[in-house]
């Protein structure tokens, strides 16, 4: 018997081969994923660092009209967007303290929310793939080794020789939806991580920003008392 790759592909059957291409569509969008949200993040984190770096030193000051003002481009980061927010929601806030550093906090939060959102985005699919893809696999296993019992019956002969070629092509879709899932798996736990990660960051520098502005107001109060 030959057990090559070649002799089990050619001695497959149709649902055999669909269940292989499944695999493979999967395991193609799961790359796809993986390479978008890797690039997606280097970016984000590295305009993410830029920002807070030059509105860091801005804020330090504690002039919130500069940063208002402050023109630091498009590409900020998950980070400069959500702040942004906060400074867009104090130039339109009224003078009242309450009022203005709760419209401050609401602003930051929807940012926030938003931000959190587009960094899961896709991630679903490697959480799909992951869970899925070794009972796809399984599948085309159980139906394999249906076909070979069927075809041991129609031969009308026992042994294990008999069925061997088709208890190995059932075999090679469990192995593949395995090969197809690990990666992904992994994939999603670190990409996940990293997204919680930057959820934080995100909700440090919200608060952060939101003390300043708290401060300002306190300020402004006591100067004009």
């Amino acid at each position: 018997m030959d057990f090559s790759l070649t002799h089990i592909w050619q001695s497959t059957g149709l649902f055999a081969r669909f269940i292989i291409f499944t695999l493979a569509f999967m395991s193609i969008s799961s790359l796809v994923v993986m390479a978008e949200r890797i690039i997606v993040f280097r970016k984000t984190r590295k305009d993410s660092r830029d920002f807070a770096a030059k509105m860091g030193a801005i804020l330090a000051k504690g002039d919130l009209a500069q940063a208002a003002g402050a023109n630091l481009g498009k590409d900020v980061g998950h980070l400069g967007r959500v702040i942004n927010s906060g400074l867009t929601a104090y130039r339109i806030s009224p003078s009242n303290k309450d009022v203005a550093v709760e419209s401050v906090a609401r602003a930051l939060e929807r940012q926030a929310q938003r931000e959190v959102q587009s960094l899961k985005r896709g991630l679903g699919v490697l959480a799909t793939v992951g869970s899925t893809a070794p009972f796809v696999g399984l599948l085309g296993t159980t139906m394999g080794i249906v076909n070979a019992f069927q075809q041991m019956a129609t031969a009308g002969a026992g042994g294990l020789g008999t069925i061997s070629a088709g208890i190995s092509e059932a075999l090679i879709t469990t192995a593949f939806g395995l090969l197809v899932a690990i990666p992904a798996v992994i994939a999603y736990n670190f990409l996940s991580g990293w997204v919680d990660s930057r959820s934080v960051d995100i909700s440090e520098s919200s608060n952060e920003f939101l003390d300043v502005v708290a401060r300002h107001f306190g300020g402004s109060h006591t100067a004009q008392g």
